[in-house]
């Protein structure tokens, strides 16, 4: 059959994990044996799966070439399996909307690949995806428990981790070399370079919008560097009102001040690639989308432009680190070849294919990558794996569960420095976030 394609537009991990048995990782195992291995070795479509349609719900790829070959791999599972496959695809900020009315009317994609730790908002109408996590697991080194944990729910995996997002600072290190700075290594050194070269009508650029990675990219660690954090150990009690947290907003309105381009407010994640390629922006927190941009189409600015890591707070050096995951609907009537398909992409006879053209964009989440070749193949681009060590989970530092993804979802954290930077006192914005943290942790 055909294939269709409809296009549009490190904290307390260890608490959030439910450990599966080996005799239930057994029995998931025999259980997935007449997956997509079974299909191909029989050389003709399953019974069960002949005449079937399969609808998969995706965000537009920062790196147009890996969505390329996503469809190519999905027309490949459509002719092995008789399946037809519909891709479709939207602006990622615009999947939660649609996987709330899709389950609201029972019908809709079978498959959908949701950011970061979204999955924990829909447990309760996701199919449990134990089998094919546990196999894809099994044959790839294990799952880093950064990704594992935006899956697992109340023992049982709720949804197949794809890759995480890597994400550092992208500047244009011509600029800064001609201006007599080398990249900034501390905070202070951040805002003296950061004075100069907005001086020279070339600021920094950081988004502040309700867009789901960049703002939060940054909001989320600039707390955790200051040494605050959004709840306690316990993961019920509240503790974002403290010193730790007031002084980085109130670190962040310096910033907006000094550095930044004041447009910012209004950004998604796309504004800032926008403005660094337009040589807007001298640097900007982000994937490596925008150098794999600059190579293709901006010579000027791809040779100029280099990636650093965050400089160290008082607290330390961390990092948010988002993340894309594939859920099966409970109201698909195709999970089981929903199942295989999933295990078809993600299995590395695709998934290399996939990682490489991404190019450094994704840092697998299976640690069969971890010393991968691409990590090494340019010096510019080695900073990338290495923020997954400093990485941690939104709701630290409690655990990374259902209401934490609440208020990541609510943009809470980004908004109390977005209210702060429009003038609100950053004492109160502290206070109101910490109000708004409260309804969604005491309900």
């Amino acid at each position: 059959m055909p294939t269709r394609f409809a296009n549009g537009t490190a904290g307390r991990v260890e608490d959030a994990m439910s450990a599966l048995s080996r005799r239930h990782f057994l029995a998931l195992s025999a259980a997935a044996a007449s997956g997509i291995e079974g299909i191909v070795a029989a050389r003709r479509p399953p019974a069960h799966a002949q005449g079937t349609r399969l609808h998969l719900l995706q965000w537009s790829h920062f790196i147009p070439a890996a969505d390329t070959l996503f469809e190519a791999q999905a027309r490949e599972f459509g002719k092995q399996a008789g399946v037809d496959v519909q891709i479709e695809r939207i602006n990622q900020n615009d999947i939660q909307t649609r996987v709330t009315a899709a389950i609201q009317s029972g019908a809709g994609p079978d498959i959908i690949v949701l950011a970061n730790n979204h999955a924990h908002l829909y447990a309760s109408s996701l199919v449990d995806v134990s089998d094919v996590a546990e196999e894809i697991g099994g044959k790839q080194g294990g799952w880093y428990d950064y990704a594992k944990v935006n899956c697992v729910a109340g023992g049982r995996w709720i949804g197949v981790p794809q890759f995480i997002i890597s994400w550092a600072i992208t500047y244009r290190e011509d600029w800064l070399r001609d201006a007599g700075f080398e990249y900034p290594k501390t905070w202070d050194d951040f805002r003296k370079v950061g004075r100069a070269l907005k001086a020279k009508g070339k600021p920094f650029g950081q988004a502040f919008g309700h867009s789901i990675n960049d703002p939060n990219n940054w909001c989320y660690p600039l707390v955790w560097m200051w040494g605050g954090m959004e709840v306690h150990r316990d993961g019920r009690t509240v503790v974002l009102n403290s010193k730790n947290t007031l002084e980085a907003v109130k670190f962040n309105n310096v910033l907006w001040k000094e550095v930044f381009d004041e447009g910012g407010l209004a950004w998604d994640d796309g504004n800032n690639n926008r403005a660094f390629l337009s040589s807007e922006i001298s640097l900007t927190g982000n994937a490596p989308s925008i150098y794999v941009a600059a190579r293709q189409k901006f010579p000027d600015v791809y040779r100029g432009t280099n990636h650093g890591h965050y400089p160290p707070g008082p607290a330390g050096r961390f990092y948010w680190l988002p993340a894309w995951n594939s859920v099966v609907m409970k109201y698909s009537k195709h999970a089981k070849v929903a199942k295989d398909f999933i295990r078809f992409y993600m299995d590395r006879a695709r998934f290399d294919a996939y990682f490489q053209t991404m190019d450094t964009f994704g840092i697998p989440a299976t640690q069969a990558y971890r010393d991968h070749p691409l990590w090494k193949k340019d010096p510019k681009t080695s900073v990338f794996p290495e923020t997954l060590a400093s990485a941690r989970q939104v709701g630290h530092a409690g655990p990374p569960g259902r209401k934490a993804t609440e208020t990541l979802s609510k943009y809470i954290i980004v908004d109390m420095f977005a209210k702060a930077i429009q003038g609100m006192k950053p004492e109160d914005a502290v206070a109101w976030a910490t109000g708004e943290l409260k309804k969604v942790y005491d309900a």
